[in-house]
């Protein structure tokens, strides 16, 4: 049964040592109590999962991302670089460096910033807009 479910595979997953890491996650996830998408008919999970696959129940490439997502330790997340802004001219049109002033920004750590925050105190209740 398997080497006929494993011969239906090859055409959604074109490389067999793919289609084994993907089938052993499914497995794995099926073990572990997710739903499956086709009757089990006294069959393993691994077959099951192969069959999964071989008829197009559940997705070669969502499984991909799946097993890549579990196997991650450390998700890098892409911050965009400080971009330096001109400065606007005066109404005037005039942008002589007399009237230029140098601007520094204090970067302040995210514990600053709370202790801050805990320090302020609300308005009150009787100002209102």
């Amino acid at each position: 049964m398997a080497r006929v479910t494993v011969e239906d595979c090859i055409d959604k997953v074109d490389n067999r040592f793919e289609l084994v890491l993907l089938a052993s996650h499914r497995a794995r996830m099926i073990s572990s109590g997710s739903e499956i998408s086709v009757e089990r008919d006294n069959d393993k999970n691994p077959v099951v999962a192969l069959r999964e696959i071989a008829d197009q129940t559940v997705s070669p490439g969502d499984l991909k991302e799946e097993l890549i997502h579990s196997l991650q330790r450390y998700v890098e997340v892409d911050e965009p670089e400080a971009e330096t802004v001109p400065m606007i001219a005066n109404e005037s049109g005039s942008g002589s460096s007399e009237d230029e002033v140098d601007l520094t920004f204090n970067r302040m750590s995210e514990e600053e910033l709370l202790k801050g925050l805990e320090g302020m105190v609300p308005p009150d209740k009787s100002e209102e807009l």
